[in-house]
């Protein structure tokens, strides 16, 4: 894959990947979790590494915050690689892994303030920054309460306000909005483009295709440890056979759909990917059939289907992900 531009003013990428793997011995198995991924993220930039469960991001964010070393390949942060020079590379990230568990004998200030002060900020810049990042996520009226007292979802964004309130120039977000009510997850996106303006680097992993699309400069799509594709939420949608989409309630058979392009059946109906011309013939004589039709371009969820041949909500098999030291 030919690699990217480089940042602003001509700074070297946030991350740079060539030739990432990593297997898991399970017994006589050798299981790959990642397969010879290439990669590069500007920086300055908001990167979405998405797909199913099980396809590869959470062990690709663990390598490249230290937390786990690579089969093979290479991974620069900023210039140091992960397993020659992980102090360095340390110095400069902060990280919300998937399986975070916050200290629970805290409560949401210390969890932050404290973070901070580890760190090295200073106690009255600590105190600032705790205090703006409690209220642009909505944490201020919960802040004294301790953290084993929260629900899965608050400890997620307090976790998030924690990394996000700190200098690191590049940020690990590893499906952050998970059990997020949509109020809190828009919180979390406003947070997530305040770190770009200030020309932070996030790499944010996420199944919420609509959150990736939302989020993301560029994008890439992970499935059985390989990237299928890579580029824009645009350059991507411009890529694929079928650019437009017509769902389909009623009034046809999938072998009538077949010749207008490739037929999904989707409950209650069909989804047909086909290209405009086809599309808007498809539609019109659904409208004459009095079938309820819907079309528009393709979203990424549709691309993903497309690629990958099954919804983003249905688990890849089991291929080691999260295991391991």
């Amino acid at each position: 894959m030919a690699a990217l531009p480089s940042g602003p003013s001509g700074a070297p990428p946030a991350l740079r990947a060539r030739g990432i793997s990593k297997r898991y011995e399970h017994g006589r198995a050798s299981v790959a979790a990642l397969d010879g991924v290439d990669l590069t993220i500007p920086a300055g930039s908001v990167y979405g590494l998405i797909g199913r469960n099980g396809a590869g991001k959470t062990t690709f964010v663990r390598i490249a915050a230290t937390q786990l070393r690579p089969t093979a390949g290479t991974l620069e942060v900023l210039g140091h690689d992960v397993v020659r020079d992980p102090g360095e590379v340390r110095l400069r990230i902060a990280a919300v892994p998937q399986e975070s568990r916050p200290l629970y004998f805290l409560n949401v200030d210390e969890l932050v303030f404290l973070y901070l002060r580890l760190r090295g900020l200073e106690r009255s810049d600590a105190r600032a920054r705790t205090d703006a990042v409690l209220e642009e996520l909505s944490l201020t009226p919960i802040r004294h309460r301790l953290v084993s007292t929260l629900s899965g979802g608050m400890r997620r964004r307090a976790m998030v306000a924690m990394v996000l309130a700190s200098e690191a120039e590049v940020i690990f977000l590893d499906e952050p909005t998970t059990g997020l009510d949509p109020v809190a997850r828009r919180e979390v996106w406003a947070a997530i483009r305040k770190a770009r303006r200030a020309k932070r680097t996030v790499l944010l992993t996420t199944h919420y295709l609509d959150e990736a699309e939302a989020l993301s400069d560029r994008v890439a799509l992970l499935e059985g440890g390989h990237v299928k594709v890579e580029g824009s939420p645009s350059e991507i949608r411009d890529r694929v056979r079928y650019p437009y989409r017509v769902a389909l309630q009623g009034g046809f058979t999938r072998e009538e759909l077949a010749p207008y392009g490739e037929v999904s059946v989707v409950d209650p109906g069909f989804l047909v990917f086909a290209r405009e011309a086809s599309a808007r013939e498809l539609a019109s004589l659904a409208l004459a059939r009095g079938a309820r039709v819907a079309l528009g371009p393709v979203s990424l969820e549709d691309i993903f289907l497309q690629i990958v041949g099954r919804p983003i909500d249905v688990d890849a098999p089991e291929d080691g992900e999260g295991s391991g030291p």
